[in-house]
């Protein structure tokens, strides 16, 4: 979406933010895929907390802008930190225009990219005889929890011919990883897909996977649905193979389905009226 002098309206990705550096590399390798998909569009990062630039930082100079938060589900992050730093932005440059966007989950496309880093970790998609753990940061807000439940059900649920699971076959992406969206096993589905959280409620990733363990699973695959690496992923992937997991797969990363999906809430957004901050 192009501002008043036909240039397009900045992009501001705001990250939760690390001290570990890993993720800060992620965020950027994540952002420069959304520079090589849409040439052209100015894309600026910033962070809630513990790394630089701080959005005010980030909007600085900027009269427009669309703020997306990278953060896979809505919890406080998004309903009240963020909306109160951009009233704040607001207040201090009056003729600020932002355009507020959704997080990046839940989205189709996130599910395709789960079953890439499964792929890349020898697990065949859909397999009968694998149970998945299903692995959030987990959030003090039980609606953002009931998300990722809800994906875990959703996920478990057998492939329909032409479609992954959960995920239309238009969205299956092929690139030189050999991976295609979608679930290779039609009337098929996993033996178990779990919900489990790294803090703030339970099971805990270890739980579940001992929990499946002691049910009969045959295999248990671990997905953490977290954006880059960092505490939670490495305390994830300890703790489940202590636990007895037999694979722990990588984080979603800069994934090229990420990428999409940040360009597809950034057309969203930049179609929605500018205003004052979201409140």
């Amino acid at each position: 979406m192009a501002d008043g002098t036909g240039q397009d309206v900045p992009l501001v990705a705001v990250a939760h933010g690390s001290r570990d550096p890993r993720a800060a590399a992620t965020v950027e390798a994540l952002l420069d895929e959304v520079r090589r998909a849409r040439p052209g569009l100015p894309v600026r990062t910033a962070y809630l907390d513990h790394a630089t630039p701080s959005l005010a930082q980030a909007l600085r100079g900027l009269d427009e802008a669309v703020v997306l938060p990278l953060l896979l589900t809505e919890a406080y992050h998004s309903r009240v930190d963020l909306p109160a730093a951009l009233n704040e932005a607001r207040a201090r440059n009056p003729r600020l225009r932002v355009r507020y966007g959704a997080t990046l989950g839940p989205h189709p496309l996130l599910l395709t990219t789960l079953e890439r880093r499964l792929t890349e970790a020898g697990v065949v998609i859909g397999d009968p005889d694998t149970a998945v753990v299903l692995v959030s940061a987990g959030s003090s807000d039980p609606r953002a929890n009931g998300v990722i439940a809800r994906m875990a059900r959703d996920w478990r649920r057998p492939a329909r011919s032409g479609a992954g699971l959960g995920v239309s076959a238009r969205s299956g992406f092929s690139g030189g990883s050999g991976f295609s969206g979608g679930s290779g096993a039609e009337g098929r589905g996993w033996w178990a897909v779990t919900a489990a959280y790294a803090s703030a409620a339970e099971p805990t990733p270890a739980q579940a996977v001992a929990l499946l363990r002691e049910a009969g699973a045959p295999r248990v695959a671990v997905a953490p649905y977290l954006l880059a690496p960092g505490y939670f992923a490495d305390k994830v992937r300890r703790s489940t193979l202590e636990a007895g997991a037999d694979v722990v797969a990588d984080v979603l990363g800069p994934a090229p389905e990420l990428a999409e999906v940040l360009l597809e809430r950034y057309a969203t957004a930049a179609r929605a009226p500018a205003g004052a901050a979201a409140s």
